[in-house]
């Protein structure tokens, strides 16, 4: 897998998630899937498919005379990337301001406060 830095799109994540589930995929099994899940067309798939396999965000090779998709970046790397750049365009790069405003907008539940404060402790720990 690699380690570029990249930003997907709605439909690239669409796309990726159906890579990341199963894979690899035949285009015929990407095209059910995203029929399915989103509501695309066979043609919008395979565009899809040929944009990001040229994009190195995807692999494609041939088995059997079949082409099969790959991911060529881990769901962990892209979610990761993806949850830095939202938090330095709309926080400033500030976690604070962000717990702040999901606790002061959002009616949190006991266990997920909880599970806020876990995390907490663990990444506290983890730096003594």
């Amino acid at each position: 897998m690699t380690n570029q830095c990249v930003s997907l799109t709605n439909a690239e994540w669409s796309l990726m998630e159906c890579l990341w589930e199963s894979s690899p995929r035949t285009g015929r099994e990407a095209v059910e899937y995203l029929k399915k899940r989103v509501g695309w067309k066979r043609s919008t798939t395979l565009t899809m498919l040929r944009r990001m396999t040229e994009k190195g965000i995807i692999k494609s090779e041939k088995r059997d005379g079949i082409t099969v998709y790959s991911p060529l970046i881990r769901r962990e790397q892209a979610t990761i990337q993806e949850t830095q750049s939202f938090l330095d365009r709309v926080y400033r790069g500030s976690v604070s301001m962000m717990l702040n405003t999901i606790a002061e907008n959002e009616a949190l539940t006991k266990e997920e406060i909880d599970e806020l404060y876990e995390i907490l402790r663990r990444v506290e720990e983890a730096r003594e």
